[in-house]
């Protein structure tokens, strides 16, 4: 499980295969609905950083076999946002993107020791992802946030 559906054992970009296995588990009717896909989230959240020791015991530090990261990632990236194909794409690009550059801080988060190293980096460059997606949907329009005052 930790190789995000196995796909961490295809020999190049396991981590957008491990991404788009995401993206296509998130179209399963219902998965946005913010119990579920939290719920999952801090799941495989919790079993990533117990999991990710292991794979790194194996393979290596950041092994690209584990890609539980990515798979977490993907969902947080997608939180709250219109479930459609346009929006759902451009989370994915943008995310992907972040995950390869890991701006500060998730740059430095990489460095922590086992689970806890691979799974934050991702956390963070997922967290950039949600509020760009977010900010720019408001800002065309797409999304209002209604204050309770």
């Amino acid at each position: 499980m930790g190789s995000g559906f196995y796909t961490g054992y295809i020999s190049f970009a396991s981590g957008t295969f491990g991404s788009l296995a995401a993206l296509l588990i998130y179209y399963i009717p219902n998965f946005e609905n913010p119990s579920i896909i939290c719920t999952a989230i801090v799941l495989l959240f919790l079993y990533g950083v117990i999991i990710g020791d292991d794979f790194e015991k194996r393979y290596g530090k950041d092994p690209s076999e584990c890609t539980i990261d990515e798979v977490v990632g993907t969902w947080i990236s997608l939180l709250f946002l219109p479930k459609n194909l346009i929006v759902s794409l451009a989370a994915f690009l943008i995310w992907r993107l972040l995950d390869i550059v890991k701006p500060y801080p998730a740059n430095k988060l990489e460095s922590l020791k086992g689970g806890w190293g691979i799974m934050m980096d991702d956390v963070v460059s997922a967290f950039y992802t949600l509020i760009i997606m977010h900010v720019s949907l408001m800002g065309l329009g797409y999304l209002k946030i209604k204050l309770p005052f």
